[in-house]
């Protein structure tokens, strides 16, 4: 059998779950996720857990948030003026919003915490701090 090495282009199901076992993403319902693996298009911890895999070979791989999405970091966290942000934008705890850098780099972020003068937003990954866990099925290599 061919084992998935650095470099292939692969196509996975997989399903994401979260250490309380809530489903965050899941391919289910939809066609395969395709990349290449080593190329840094799907998270670090992911990606390792490929190389030496078979086609329908299953396996649950547990992720550290060092190899996921990262530690939240309190530095993506910033507080702008409330007159700053157009009324017609929803500033409720938990609504995800896009920013844009003066490079013109689209950041999406949370509303975390909102007070009559400041709404902090987070711009961390909403996945930032987690542990993660992954069931993937490898469909196919190449």
């Amino acid at each position: 059998m061919t084992q998935v090495k650095t470099g292939d282009t692969v196509r996975i199901h997989y399903t994401g779950t979260l250490d309380d076992g809530r489903t965050f993403d899941s391919s289910e319902g939809r066609d395969p996720l395709e990349f290449q693996v080593g190329s840094g298009q799907i998270i670090p911890g992911l990606d390792k857990a490929l190389p030496g895999m078979e086609v329908g070979e299953k396996k649950t791989v547990n992720i550290p948030c060092d190899e996921a999405y990262g530690p939240v970091n309190p530095e993506m966290r910033q507080a702008v003026p409330r007159e700053g942000i157009p009324e017609d934008i929803p500033l409720e705890i938990g609504t995800m919003l896009q920013m844009q850098t003066p490079q013109g780099q689209v950041v999406p972020v949370t509303v975390v915490e909102v007070s009559e003068t400041e709404v902090t937003l987070d711009a961390n990954h909403p996945l930032a701090g987690q542990d993660l866990t992954f069931a993937i099925e490898l469909v196919s290599i190449g």
